[in-house]
Protein backbone atom coordinates (compact mmCIF):
# COMPACT_ATOMS: atom_id res chain seq x y z
CA UNK A 1 0.00 0.00 0.00
CA UNK A 2 2.56 2.57 0.69
CA UNK A 3 3.68 2.71 -2.93
CA UNK A 4 0.19 3.59 -3.94
CA UNK A 5 1.61 7.10 -1.92
CA UNK A 6 3.83 7.86 -4.80
CA UNK A 7 1.31 7.83 -7.44
CA UNK A 8 -0.26 11.09 -6.99
CA UNK A 9 2.96 12.65 -7.77
CA UNK A 10 4.33 10.57 -10.28
CA UNK A 11 1.01 10.01 -12.61
CA UNK A 12 0.93 13.90 -13.51
CA UNK A 13 4.91 13.98 -14.16
CA UNK A 14 4.53 10.88 -16.56
CA UNK A 15 1.50 12.25 -17.97
CA UNK A 16 3.28 16.22 -18.22
CA UNK A 17 6.20 14.14 -20.34
CA UNK A 18 3.85 12.76 -22.83
CA UNK A 19 2.02 15.91 -23.34
CA UNK A 20 4.98 17.34 -24.60
CA UNK A 21 4.68 14.79 -27.88
CA UNK A 22 0.63 15.62 -27.94
CA UNK A 23 0.77 19.73 -27.20
CA UNK A 24 -0.07 20.22 -31.35
CA UNK A 25 -3.31 17.37 -31.27
CA UNK A 26 -5.30 19.42 -28.99
CA UNK A 27 -8.40 17.26 -29.11
CA UNK A 28 -6.30 14.23 -28.01
CA UNK A 29 -4.43 16.55 -25.42
CA UNK A 30 -7.38 17.89 -23.79
CA UNK A 31 -8.93 14.73 -23.22
CA UNK A 32 -6.10 13.00 -22.09
CA UNK A 33 -5.44 15.55 -19.55
CA UNK A 34 -8.96 15.31 -18.16
CA UNK A 35 -8.78 11.93 -18.29
CA UNK A 36 -5.33 11.50 -16.49
CA UNK A 37 -6.56 13.87 -13.68
CA UNK A 38 -9.80 12.00 -12.96
CA UNK A 39 -7.38 8.53 -12.63
CA UNK A 40 -5.21 10.43 -10.10
CA UNK A 41 -8.36 12.08 -8.26
CA UNK A 42 -9.70 8.19 -7.90
CA UNK A 43 -6.41 7.24 -6.57
CA UNK A 44 -6.00 9.42 -4.38
CA UNK A 45 -9.56 9.15 -3.08
CA UNK A 46 -9.04 5.57 -2.07
CA UNK A 47 -5.08 6.08 -0.52
CA UNK A 48 -7.44 9.38 1.71
CA UNK A 49 -10.44 6.39 2.53
CA UNK A 50 -7.35 3.63 3.41
CA UNK A 51 -5.36 6.20 5.78
CA UNK A 52 -8.24 7.29 7.02
CA UNK A 53 -9.04 3.40 7.88
CA UNK A 54 -5.65 2.08 9.24
CA UNK A 55 -3.40 5.00 9.68
CA UNK A 56 -0.40 6.92 8.23
CA UNK A 57 1.05 5.68 5.37
CA UNK A 58 5.23 6.21 4.65
CA UNK A 59 7.08 5.31 1.64
CA UNK A 60 10.78 4.90 2.06
CA UNK A 61 12.42 5.43 -1.68
CA UNK A 62 14.63 2.72 -2.56
CA UNK A 63 13.94 1.19 0.79
CA UNK A 64 16.36 3.46 2.29
CA UNK A 65 15.46 3.49 5.74
CA UNK A 66 14.26 7.65 7.38
CA UNK A 67 16.24 9.47 7.79
CA UNK A 68 18.59 8.48 5.52
CA UNK A 69 16.37 8.75 2.36
CA UNK A 70 14.06 10.21 0.54
CA UNK A 71 10.65 10.16 2.45
CA UNK A 72 6.55 11.11 1.53
CA UNK A 73 4.66 10.47 4.29
CA UNK A 74 0.96 9.94 3.23
CA UNK A 75 -1.03 11.09 6.27
CA UNK A 76 -5.04 12.79 6.76
CA UNK A 77 -3.57 16.08 6.15
CA UNK A 78 -1.35 15.79 3.13
CA UNK A 79 -3.81 13.60 1.47
CA UNK A 80 -6.71 15.79 1.93
CA UNK A 81 -4.91 18.70 0.43
CA UNK A 82 -3.58 16.75 -2.93
CA UNK A 83 -7.22 15.26 -2.82
CA UNK A 84 -8.51 18.97 -2.83
CA UNK A 85 -5.51 19.69 -5.58
CA UNK A 86 -7.09 17.30 -7.95
CA UNK A 87 -10.13 18.48 -7.27
CA UNK A 88 -9.54 21.83 -8.53
CA UNK A 89 -7.02 20.55 -11.36
CA UNK A 90 -10.00 18.72 -13.05
CA UNK A 91 -12.32 21.74 -12.87
CA UNK A 92 -9.52 23.66 -14.42
CA UNK A 93 -8.93 21.10 -17.27
CA UNK A 94 -12.79 21.06 -18.36
CA UNK A 95 -12.91 25.26 -18.21
CA UNK A 96 -9.69 25.38 -19.76
CA UNK A 97 -10.64 24.46 -23.64
CA UNK A 98 -13.39 27.32 -23.25
CA UNK A 99 -11.29 29.87 -21.94
CA UNK A 100 -7.74 29.41 -23.51
CA UNK A 101 -6.81 30.37 -27.22
CA UNK A 102 -5.95 27.12 -28.89
CA UNK A 103 -2.41 28.68 -29.54
CA UNK A 104 -2.06 29.39 -25.72
CA UNK A 105 -3.11 25.52 -25.19
CA UNK A 106 -0.51 24.22 -28.02
CA UNK A 107 2.21 26.23 -26.58
CA UNK A 108 2.28 23.03 -24.34
CA UNK A 109 -0.06 24.72 -21.81
CA UNK A 110 -1.09 21.12 -20.71
CA UNK A 111 2.60 20.17 -19.67
CA UNK A 112 2.82 22.97 -17.43
CA UNK A 113 -0.39 22.32 -15.89
CA UNK A 114 0.41 18.65 -15.02
CA UNK A 115 3.52 19.79 -13.75
CA UNK A 116 2.34 22.37 -11.21
CA UNK A 117 -0.16 19.55 -9.94
CA UNK A 118 3.18 17.34 -9.44
CA UNK A 119 5.18 20.00 -7.58
CA UNK A 120 2.20 20.97 -5.74
CA UNK A 121 1.24 17.07 -5.05
CA UNK A 122 5.05 16.52 -3.78
CA UNK A 123 5.13 19.54 -1.63
CA UNK A 124 2.04 18.30 0.35
CA UNK A 125 3.77 14.63 0.48
CA UNK A 126 7.08 15.23 1.12
CA UNK A 127 8.72 14.43 4.75
CA UNK A 128 11.78 16.27 4.25
CA UNK A 129 12.66 19.96 4.10
CA UNK A 130 15.01 19.69 1.09
CA UNK A 131 12.49 17.75 -0.99
CA UNK A 132 10.16 20.34 -0.36
CA UNK A 133 12.03 23.00 -1.48
CA UNK A 134 12.65 20.61 -4.41
CA UNK A 135 8.89 20.17 -5.10
CA UNK A 136 8.28 24.27 -4.40
CA UNK A 137 10.95 24.83 -7.67
CA UNK A 138 9.27 22.27 -9.45
CA UNK A 139 5.89 24.06 -9.13
CA UNK A 140 7.46 27.70 -9.46
CA UNK A 141 8.85 26.79 -13.08
CA UNK A 142 5.78 25.36 -14.21
CA UNK A 143 4.12 28.67 -12.75
CA UNK A 144 6.56 30.69 -14.38
CA UNK A 145 5.73 28.95 -17.83
CA UNK A 146 1.74 29.38 -17.16
CA UNK A 147 1.85 33.32 -16.15
CA UNK A 148 3.55 34.19 -19.48
CA UNK A 149 1.79 31.95 -22.12
CA UNK A 150 0.42 34.71 -24.47
CA UNK A 151 3.08 37.07 -24.11
CA UNK A 152 1.45 40.38 -23.34
CA UNK A 153 3.42 43.28 -22.45
CA UNK A 154 1.43 43.24 -19.09
CA UNK A 155 1.74 39.87 -18.40
CA UNK A 156 5.85 40.11 -19.01
CA UNK A 157 5.98 43.28 -16.54
CA UNK A 158 3.91 41.28 -14.04
CA UNK A 159 6.05 38.28 -14.61
CA UNK A 160 9.56 39.80 -13.46
CA UNK A 161 8.25 40.78 -10.54
CA UNK A 162 6.79 37.51 -9.57
CA UNK A 163 9.85 35.22 -10.93
CA UNK A 164 12.22 37.71 -9.12
CA UNK A 165 10.62 37.28 -5.72
CA UNK A 166 10.19 34.03 -5.97
CA UNK A 167 14.05 33.30 -6.70
CA UNK A 168 15.00 35.42 -3.93
CA UNK A 169 12.77 33.42 -1.43
CA UNK A 170 13.98 30.45 -3.18
CA UNK A 171 17.72 31.14 -2.47
CA UNK A 172 16.80 32.38 1.09
CA UNK A 173 15.26 28.85 1.58
CA UNK A 174 17.97 26.75 0.33
CA UNK A 175 20.18 28.66 2.14
CA UNK A 176 18.43 28.25 5.44
CA UNK A 177 18.31 24.49 4.86
CA UNK A 178 21.80 24.50 4.54
CA UNK A 179 21.95 26.47 8.11
CA UNK A 180 19.46 24.15 9.74
CA UNK A 181 21.12 20.97 8.48
CA UNK A 182 25.02 22.70 9.90
CA UNK A 183 23.54 22.30 12.80
CA UNK A 184 20.99 19.66 13.51
CA UNK A 185 22.62 17.28 10.37
CA UNK A 186 19.86 15.81 9.11
CA UNK A 187 16.86 17.17 6.52
CA UNK A 188 13.97 14.88 7.70
CA UNK A 189 11.40 16.87 9.44
CA UNK A 190 10.90 13.92 11.66
CA UNK A 191 14.44 13.79 12.87
CA UNK A 192 14.63 17.07 12.92
CA UNK A 193 11.97 17.33 15.33
CA UNK A 194 13.45 15.17 17.69
CA UNK A 195 16.72 16.85 17.54
CA UNK A 196 14.79 20.37 18.07
CA UNK A 197 13.45 18.86 21.02
CA UNK A 198 16.16 17.47 22.70
CA UNK A 199 18.05 21.18 21.83
CA UNK A 200 14.98 22.89 23.53
CA UNK A 201 14.74 25.08 20.43
CA UNK A 202 17.62 27.12 21.28
CA UNK A 203 18.35 31.21 19.95
CA UNK A 204 20.03 29.61 16.85
CA UNK A 205 17.22 27.66 15.85
CA UNK A 206 14.57 29.75 16.67
CA UNK A 207 16.48 32.10 14.34
CA UNK A 208 16.20 29.61 11.52
CA UNK A 209 12.60 29.03 12.48
CA UNK A 210 12.26 32.66 11.71
CA UNK A 211 13.99 32.68 8.30
CA UNK A 212 12.12 29.79 7.27
CA UNK A 213 8.53 32.01 8.53
CA UNK A 214 10.00 34.71 5.93
CA UNK A 215 10.27 32.14 2.88
CA UNK A 216 6.67 30.47 3.63
CA UNK A 217 5.27 33.83 4.39
CA UNK A 218 6.60 35.17 0.92
CA UNK A 219 5.59 32.31 -0.54
CA UNK A 220 2.01 32.73 1.19
CA UNK A 221 1.40 36.30 0.86
CA UNK A 222 1.56 37.00 4.36
CA UNK A 223 1.29 40.62 5.20
CA UNK A 224 3.72 42.68 4.82
CA UNK A 225 5.10 40.11 2.18
CA UNK A 226 2.53 40.14 0.18
CA UNK A 227 2.83 43.53 -2.15
CA UNK A 228 3.98 40.87 -4.83
CA UNK A 229 1.10 38.99 -5.16
CA UNK A 230 -2.89 40.75 -6.79
CA UNK A 231 -1.74 42.03 -10.25
CA UNK A 232 0.74 38.44 -11.35
CA UNK A 233 -2.18 36.53 -10.31
CA UNK A 234 -4.66 38.16 -12.63
CA UNK A 235 -2.65 38.79 -15.84
CA UNK A 236 -2.97 35.37 -16.68
CA UNK A 237 -5.79 33.58 -18.32
CA UNK A 238 -8.44 33.17 -16.18
CA UNK A 239 -8.08 29.36 -15.89
CA UNK A 240 -4.16 30.09 -15.01
CA UNK A 241 -5.30 32.76 -12.45
CA UNK A 242 -7.82 30.10 -10.82
CA UNK A 243 -4.90 27.31 -10.16
CA UNK A 244 -2.59 30.26 -8.81
CA UNK A 245 -4.60 31.22 -6.22
CA UNK A 246 -6.14 28.18 -4.90
CA UNK A 247 -2.91 26.04 -5.01
CA UNK A 248 0.65 28.26 -4.92
CA UNK A 249 -0.31 30.51 -1.83
CA UNK A 250 -1.84 27.29 0.21
CA UNK A 251 1.62 25.80 -0.26
CA UNK A 252 2.95 28.54 1.23
CA UNK A 253 0.36 27.89 4.36
CA UNK A 254 0.64 24.20 4.59
CA UNK A 255 4.58 24.51 4.73
CA UNK A 256 4.48 26.86 7.87
CA UNK A 257 1.22 24.70 9.78
CA UNK A 258 3.81 21.30 9.29
CA UNK A 259 6.98 22.98 9.79
CA UNK A 260 6.24 24.61 13.00
CA UNK A 261 3.87 22.35 14.37
CA UNK A 262 6.23 19.58 14.03
CA UNK A 263 9.72 20.75 14.53
CA UNK A 264 9.15 24.55 16.11
CA UNK A 265 6.14 23.94 18.69
CA UNK A 266 8.51 25.16 21.21
CA UNK A 267 8.82 28.91 21.56
CA UNK A 268 5.85 30.58 22.54
CA UNK A 269 6.44 33.68 21.55
CA UNK A 270 6.23 33.11 17.76
CA UNK A 271 3.03 31.89 17.84
CA UNK A 272 2.01 35.10 19.53
CA UNK A 273 3.65 37.02 16.64
CA UNK A 274 2.12 34.63 14.02
CA UNK A 275 -1.31 35.93 15.95
CA UNK A 276 -0.34 39.53 15.27
CA UNK A 277 0.82 38.97 11.47
CA UNK A 278 -2.56 37.19 10.78
CA UNK A 279 -4.08 40.16 12.01
CA UNK A 280 -2.87 42.50 10.04
CA UNK A 281 -2.89 40.49 7.14
CA UNK A 282 -6.65 40.36 7.71
CA UNK A 283 -7.00 44.13 7.88
CA UNK A 284 -5.14 45.31 4.89
CA UNK A 285 -5.96 42.46 2.56
CA UNK A 286 -9.73 43.15 3.13
CA UNK A 287 -8.24 46.97 2.17
CA UNK A 288 -6.84 46.45 -0.76
CA UNK A 289 -10.32 44.27 -2.00
CA UNK A 290 -12.27 47.26 -1.53
CA UNK A 291 -10.10 49.70 -3.14
CA UNK A 292 -10.91 48.43 -6.29
CA UNK A 293 -13.05 48.36 -9.25
CA UNK A 294 -11.89 45.38 -11.33
CA UNK A 295 -13.46 41.93 -10.61
CA UNK A 296 -10.64 40.13 -10.73
CA UNK A 297 -7.95 42.08 -8.30
CA UNK A 298 -11.18 42.03 -5.82
CA UNK A 299 -11.02 38.31 -5.60
CA UNK A 300 -7.05 38.53 -5.93
CA UNK A 301 -7.05 40.68 -3.22
CA UNK A 302 -9.75 38.50 -1.33
CA UNK A 303 -6.78 35.31 -1.18
CA UNK A 304 -4.73 37.50 1.77
CA UNK A 305 -7.69 37.96 4.17
CA UNK A 306 -8.08 34.00 4.00
CA UNK A 307 -4.81 33.46 4.45
CA UNK A 308 -4.13 35.57 7.45
CA UNK A 309 -7.30 33.60 8.74
CA UNK A 310 -5.08 30.27 8.25
CA UNK A 311 -2.60 31.63 10.52
CA UNK A 312 -4.80 32.79 13.10
CA UNK A 313 -5.47 29.27 13.55
CA UNK A 314 -1.82 28.38 13.78
CA UNK A 315 -0.98 31.14 16.06
CA UNK A 316 -3.64 29.82 18.61
CA UNK A 317 -1.83 26.49 18.52
CA UNK A 318 -4.61 24.61 19.73
CA UNK A 319 -6.79 21.81 18.15
CA UNK A 320 -9.44 23.34 17.78
CA UNK A 321 -7.45 26.36 15.73
CA UNK A 322 -5.37 24.03 14.03
CA UNK A 323 -9.06 22.05 12.91
CA UNK A 324 -10.02 25.69 11.51
CA UNK A 325 -7.22 26.34 9.36
CA UNK A 326 -7.26 22.75 7.89
CA UNK A 327 -10.71 23.12 7.29
CA UNK A 328 -10.59 26.24 6.19
CA UNK A 329 -7.56 25.81 3.90
CA UNK A 330 -9.50 23.15 2.27
CA UNK A 331 -12.92 24.57 1.13
CA UNK A 332 -10.85 28.10 0.78
CA UNK A 333 -8.72 26.50 -2.39
CA UNK A 334 -11.97 24.97 -4.07
CA UNK A 335 -13.79 28.70 -3.43
CA UNK A 336 -10.93 30.15 -5.19
CA UNK A 337 -10.71 28.25 -7.52
CA UNK A 338 -14.73 28.74 -8.65
CA UNK A 339 -14.28 32.62 -8.11
CA UNK A 340 -11.19 33.30 -10.23
CA UNK A 341 -13.25 30.93 -12.76
CA UNK A 342 -16.07 32.92 -12.64
CA UNK A 343 -14.65 36.21 -12.79
CA UNK A 344 -12.95 35.12 -15.68
CA UNK A 345 -16.30 34.27 -16.89
CA UNK A 346 -18.09 37.43 -16.49
CA UNK A 347 -14.71 39.22 -18.05
CA UNK A 348 -15.06 37.72 -21.04
CA UNK A 349 -18.82 37.53 -21.55
CA UNK A 350 -18.84 40.96 -20.49
CA UNK A 351 -15.64 42.59 -22.53
CA UNK A 352 -14.23 43.82 -19.54
CA UNK A 353 -13.34 43.58 -16.27
CA UNK A 354 -14.40 46.96 -14.87
CA UNK A 355 -16.99 46.69 -12.36
CA UNK A 356 -18.72 50.29 -13.51
CA UNK A 357 -19.09 49.27 -17.22
CA UNK A 358 -20.90 46.11 -16.21
CA UNK A 359 -24.45 45.95 -15.10
CA UNK A 360 -28.36 43.68 -15.58
CA UNK A 361 -25.73 41.00 -15.96
CA UNK A 362 -28.31 38.26 -14.26
CA UNK A 363 -31.01 39.07 -16.98
CA UNK A 364 -28.52 37.56 -19.88
CA UNK A 365 -26.90 35.06 -17.65
CA UNK A 366 -29.24 34.00 -14.23
CA UNK A 367 -27.55 30.41 -13.64
CA UNK A 368 -23.93 32.19 -13.77
CA UNK A 369 -25.32 35.56 -11.45
CA UNK A 370 -26.97 32.72 -8.72
CA UNK A 371 -23.91 30.43 -8.90
CA UNK A 372 -21.95 33.76 -7.79
CA UNK A 373 -24.21 34.64 -5.17
CA UNK A 374 -23.62 31.28 -3.79
CA UNK A 375 -19.82 31.71 -4.00
CA UNK A 376 -20.13 35.25 -2.01
CA UNK A 377 -21.83 33.44 1.03
CA UNK A 378 -19.52 30.65 0.90
CA UNK A 379 -15.88 32.97 0.85
CA UNK A 380 -17.71 35.20 3.68
CA UNK A 381 -18.58 32.33 5.79
CA UNK A 382 -22.16 33.02 6.14
CA UNK A 383 -23.79 29.50 7.36
CA UNK A 384 -24.55 26.77 6.42
CA UNK A 385 -21.87 27.32 3.89
CA UNK A 386 -18.31 25.58 4.39
CA UNK A 387 -16.81 29.18 4.95
CA UNK A 388 -18.83 29.75 8.07
CA UNK A 389 -17.46 25.98 9.47
CA UNK A 390 -14.06 27.04 8.94
CA UNK A 391 -14.28 30.26 10.39
CA UNK A 392 -16.18 29.25 13.40
CA UNK A 393 -13.52 26.72 14.46
CA UNK A 394 -10.76 29.17 14.18
CA UNK A 395 -13.04 32.18 15.73
CA UNK A 396 -13.87 29.73 18.95
CA UNK A 397 -9.83 28.69 18.96
CA UNK A 398 -8.93 32.57 19.33
CA UNK A 399 -11.30 32.49 21.67
CA UNK A 400 -10.44 29.21 23.81
CA UNK A 401 -6.83 31.44 24.10
CA UNK A 402 -7.91 34.51 24.63
CA UNK A 403 -7.14 36.19 21.96
CA UNK A 404 -10.70 38.21 21.88
CA UNK A 405 -9.27 41.42 19.83
CA UNK A 406 -7.65 39.21 16.76
CA UNK A 407 -10.88 36.98 17.06
CA UNK A 408 -13.04 40.18 16.96
CA UNK A 409 -10.63 42.12 13.92
CA UNK A 410 -11.70 38.10 12.17
CA UNK A 411 -15.04 39.01 12.10
CA UNK A 412 -15.16 42.41 11.00
CA UNK A 413 -12.78 41.23 8.27
CA UNK A 414 -15.26 38.55 7.37
CA UNK A 415 -18.29 41.56 7.27
CA UNK A 416 -15.91 43.76 4.70
CA UNK A 417 -15.05 40.78 2.73
CA UNK A 418 -18.72 39.85 1.78
CA UNK A 419 -19.44 43.60 1.29
CA UNK A 420 -16.46 43.34 -1.58
CA UNK A 421 -17.68 40.38 -3.57
CA UNK A 422 -21.25 41.23 -2.73
CA UNK A 423 -20.77 44.65 -4.60
CA UNK A 424 -19.80 42.16 -8.11
CA UNK A 425 -23.74 41.49 -7.68
CA UNK A 426 -25.00 43.66 -7.17
CA UNK A 427 -23.52 46.38 -9.21
CA UNK A 428 -22.44 43.71 -12.16
CA UNK A 429 -25.46 41.32 -12.01
CA UNK A 430 -28.54 43.27 -10.15
CA UNK A 431 -30.08 46.22 -12.48
CA UNK A 432 -31.27 47.50 -15.59
CA UNK A 433 -30.46 45.20 -18.17
CA UNK A 434 -27.83 46.09 -20.75
CA UNK A 435 -29.11 45.46 -24.01
CA UNK A 436 -25.53 46.11 -25.86
CA UNK A 437 -24.58 42.73 -24.59
CA UNK A 438 -25.35 40.14 -27.02
CA UNK A 439 -26.08 36.47 -24.76
CA UNK A 440 -23.47 33.83 -25.93
CA UNK A 441 -25.34 30.78 -23.91
CA UNK A 442 -23.14 28.32 -25.59
CA UNK A 443 -20.14 29.84 -24.29
CA UNK A 444 -21.68 30.30 -20.82
CA UNK A 445 -22.62 26.60 -20.73
CA UNK A 446 -19.08 25.70 -20.80
CA UNK A 447 -17.85 28.12 -17.94
CA UNK A 448 -20.97 26.63 -15.55
CA UNK A 449 -20.51 23.46 -15.60
CA UNK A 450 -16.56 23.23 -14.11
CA UNK A 451 -17.62 26.27 -11.90
CA UNK A 452 -20.74 24.38 -10.47
CA UNK A 453 -18.16 20.99 -10.21
CA UNK A 454 -16.65 23.00 -7.75
CA UNK A 455 -19.55 24.85 -5.32
CA UNK A 456 -20.87 21.22 -5.16
CA UNK A 457 -17.78 20.04 -2.96
CA UNK A 458 -18.33 23.67 -1.10
CA UNK A 459 -21.68 23.25 -0.30
CA UNK A 460 -21.20 19.30 0.81
CA UNK A 461 -18.03 20.78 3.04
CA UNK A 462 -21.00 22.91 4.89
CA UNK A 463 -24.06 21.14 4.83
CA UNK A 464 -22.62 17.65 5.56
CA UNK A 465 -19.77 19.14 8.44
CA UNK A 466 -20.67 16.65 10.29
CA UNK A 467 -19.28 13.70 7.86
CA UNK A 468 -16.14 15.57 7.61
CA UNK A 469 -15.20 16.85 10.84
CA UNK A 470 -14.14 14.27 12.88
CA UNK A 471 -11.76 13.69 10.18
CA UNK A 472 -10.91 16.92 10.70
CA UNK A 473 -10.69 17.32 14.57
CA UNK A 474 -8.45 14.35 14.39
CA UNK A 475 -6.08 16.04 12.17
CA UNK A 476 -6.06 19.04 14.36
CA UNK A 477 -5.43 16.73 17.63
CA UNK A 478 -2.21 14.74 15.46
CA UNK A 479 -0.83 18.23 14.45
CA UNK A 480 -1.21 19.17 18.66
CA UNK A 481 0.95 16.22 19.37
CA UNK A 482 3.77 15.49 16.87
CA UNK A 483 5.02 12.42 18.43
CA UNK A 484 2.68 10.39 16.54
CA UNK A 485 4.15 12.07 13.25
CA UNK A 486 8.11 11.05 14.15
CA UNK A 487 7.14 7.77 15.69
CA UNK A 488 5.54 6.95 12.21
CA UNK A 489 8.12 8.47 10.00
CA UNK A 490 11.20 7.05 11.62
CA UNK A 491 9.49 3.73 12.80
CA UNK A 492 10.17 3.88 16.75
Amino acid sequence: MSNLVVLPIVIPLLAAVIAIFLHRKLPIVRIFTQVVIAINLCVVTFVLFYVNQNGTVVLEAGDWVAPFGIVLVGDLLSLSLVLTTNIVAFACSLYAPKSLDEDKEEFYFYTFFLLLITGVSGAFMTGDLFNLFVFFEVLLMASYGLIILGGERVQLRESIKYVLINLFSSMLFVTTVAFLYSVVGTVNMAQIAERVAEDGQSGILTGIAILLFFVFGTKAALFPLYYWLPKPYIVPNPVISALFGALLTKVGIYSILRVFTTIFPHEESVFQFFIWIAALTLIFGTIGALSTNNIKLIIAYNIIPAIGFMLLGIGVFNATGFSGSVYYLIQDMLIKAALFLLVGAISYLAGTSDLRKIHGFIHHYPLLGWLFFISTFVLAGIPPFSGFIGKLLLIQGAFESGEIVVALIGLGASLLILLSVMKIFIRGFWGEKDDSIVPDHKKARGFIIPIAFLLFFNVLLGVGAEWFYPSIESIGNYLLDPTSYIQTVLKE
